[in-house]
């Protein structure tokens, strides 16, 4: 595999997991194009610094793919002129809503009795593969609005983990990545200071305990295997990546086309 070409990162204060996904490499010898595709996690703690460095990169559009109960959470995006904000949910907000309630509130029985023993690495898998096959709309609004005028763009979710890094996983695979680039990308939202930051309620002597945090991982891990149970869903439900971009997100060829050549070098 051709390596991807190193880009300067910025620190931002208020925006985790921030990274331009310019230098993946095509498995046509191109390469994903610098300052067109950008992901992080969510802009709501933004600072004013963060905010000026977002608004030097000349976005056109945000890709928001929070829910309500997140942006209730967290707060919504920071205001830059001039850039379009798109907000495309890809998780209901009553799904998974006592759920989350009990990762951020829950003590260490009620922690263990949802996440013990591999059920939360299980949730994960199944939250993937339902995104890939029932979430084809928001993804086909995602690539087309790429191929026609939305570029430079920036997704992001929560963390900027899993919604974020499956639109991103998609968007690549339509511009023909590498599937290792696209795996290597994804995993890198595991680097610690890209790691969304755990709220809990509770002194940090119980809230945040050993075993509290090693319940918690899978649900803040980027993990292979996550990834690809998205990819296996695809394969399973379309037959391969080119059937599920025709018919899955009614991509045409001449669409694919135009977002090859405004995303890749």
């Amino acid at each position: 595999m051709t390596q991807q070409v190193p880009s300067t990162e910025p620190e931002l204060a208020g925006v985790r997991n921030f990274r331009d996904v310019g230098g993946l490499p095509t498995v046509d010898g191109r390469r994903v194009r610098h300052g067109v595709l950008f992901r992080s996690g969510h802009l709501a703690h933004a600072t004013e610094e963060d905010a000026a460095f977002l608004a030097s990169l000349d976005l056109h559009t945000i890709f928001d793919f929070r829910n309500a109960a997140d942006q209730r959470l967290e707060g919504p995006d920071v205001d830059l002129p001039g850039v379009r904000n798109v907000n495309l949910p890809l998780s209901d907000p009553a799904d998974g809503a006592e759920f989350w309630k009990m990762v951020r509130d829950g003590d260490l029985e009620q922690l263990r009795s949802i996440l013990d023993g591999g059920k939360g690495a299980a949730r994960m898998i199944a939250s993937y593969r339902q995104i890939v096959t029932q979430r084809t709309a928001e993804h086909s609004r995602v690539l087309h609005a790429l191929a026609e005028d939305s570029v430079p763009a920036l997704m992001h979710c929560a963390a900027g983990k899993d919604r974020a890094g499956i639109s991103v996983a998609v968007t690549l695979l339509a511009l023909g990545v590498e599937r290792e680039a696209i795996v290597a990308d994804y995993l890198e939202s595991n680097a610690t200071h890209r790691r969304y930051k755990v709220r809990r309620s509770g002194s940090a002597e119980t809230a945040y305990t050993p075993e509290v945090m090693e319940l918690l991982n899978p649900l803040f891990d980027a993990r292979v295997e996550y990834l690809e149970a998205a990819f296996a869903s695809i394969e399973e439900t379309w037959g391969g990546v080119d059937t599920y971009l025709a018919q899955g997100l009614g991509l045409s060829p001449a669409s694919r086309e135009r977002l090859r050549e405004r995303l890749l070098d």
